[in-house]
């Protein structure tokens, strides 16, 4: 007898922190439950038979309502209740997740000469994300970048970018992220603000986060995908090195644009290769 129920999000992962109210057909509450870490709902009090409605809510997630009908045993089989993220933006379940820099990339782009854009990207960094649980805003992102790793092509170019007229990548051999706040920017978007180091220079840096969704991947484990957008100025960091070309024109653009795709495991660490 009682009442059971299984509370999920539209991706199928189980919402811990909802509450089910149940109310008569006049509107008294006459049961109030909280699932369990795996979303379950089961309580034990018996009902009266009869019609009642039940109400779904969790922080984060827009109110789902139902009617349910209660048998001659006190039974109220609820099933599956689906919610959807308020904004309509669905996020990976709550927990830590590993960046994998093998399908991952953190790229910037650079204008040439005013006319063309030099890619680069660094090749050897690590990362982790909190996905907090509940409340989204207080998920956290930490993440260290090789300096030395950047890669553009051209190997005199990458030489010149880790020595002290840029990077200086003897003296600051890392670059960090770290989040410190998370706010809804849209539908599907969020801004991560955050503290950037690089070049010795401490900076508030925001990032454009899209989340591409979550699946299983081949070896058995799930992945979320992430992509990020943001503008860094090279003067910001002190990185005031440049060449001026004919007509007054510099010969390395001073912003950057960054681009970020990411894809993160679930868990505290990789897979064991």
């Amino acid at each position: 007898m009682g009442l059971t129920a299984r509370i999920r999000t539209r991706d199928g992962w189980a919402v811990s922190h909802a509450v089910v109210t149940v109310t008569d057909m006049t509107g008294a509450q006459v049961l109030r439950a909280e699932a369990d870490t795996e979303g379950a709902v089961h309580d034990t009090k018996a009902l009266a038979p009869g019609a009642y409605t039940v109400i779904v809510t969790a922080v984060g997630y827009a109110p789902a309502a139902s009617s349910a009908l209660v048998t001659a045993a006190g039974r109220a089989e609820i099933g599956n209740v689906t919610l959807a993220r308020q904004g309509g933006t669905e996020l990976p379940p709550p927990g830590p997740w590993t960046i994998d820099p093998a399908h991952s990339s953190v790229g910037a782009v650079a204008q040439h000469l005013g006319i063309s854009s030099v890619h680069g990207r660094f090749t050897d960094f690590s990362g982790t994300i909190e996905i907090a649980p509940g409340d989204v805003t207080k998920s956290r992102v930490e993440a260290t970048i090789s300096a030395a790793s950047i890669d553009t092509g051209n190997g005199m170019r990458d030489g010149h970018l880790r020595s002290p007229d840029f990077l200086d990548v003897e003296t600051y051999p890392h670059i960090t992220y770290t989040s410190t706040a998370v706010t809804p920017a849209g539908s599907d978007r969020w801004t991560i603000h955050g503290e950037l180091t690089l070049h010795g220079v401490v900076r508030p840096v925001d990032l454009d986060l899209a989340y591409l969704g979550t699946g299983a991947d081949p070896w058995g484990g799930t992945r979320a995908a992430f992509r990020a957008t943001t503008e860094l100025h090279r003067e910001d960091f002190a990185m005031r090195y440049n060449q001026v070309v004919q007509a007054g024109i510099a010969a390395i653009g001073t912003t950057l644009k960054v681009e970020l795709d990411i894809q993160a495991v679930q868990g505290e660490s990789l897979p064991q290769a």
